[in-house]
């Protein structure tokens, strides 16, 4: 009975403080003047190019690499 209140207890302890870690504030004003009113377009300032080329290639790499698998295992 002592080990499962000690447990509790501890679980307690450790878990509480992330309940008032996790309130949310309110974002800060971004300053603009709505959209696009700033320096940045609409969507941000991110470059996805780069990003969205490599993830389609992982993509088409990772389905290339499931036909081979599926295509040797069935032609046994």
């Amino acid at each position: 009975m002592l080990k499962i209140l000690r447990k509790l207890l501890l679980t307690t302890v450790l878990l509480l403080p992330l309940t008032f870690i996790s309130f949310a504030d309110q974002p800060p004003d971004p300053g603009g003047g709505g959209p696009g009113g700033g320096d940045l377009p609409v969507g941000g300032g991110s470059p996805i190019g780069s990003g969205l080329v490599l993830l389609l290639s992982l993509g088409m790499g990772y389905g290339a690499k499931k036909v081979y698998q599926n295509k040797k295992r069935f032609s046994r």
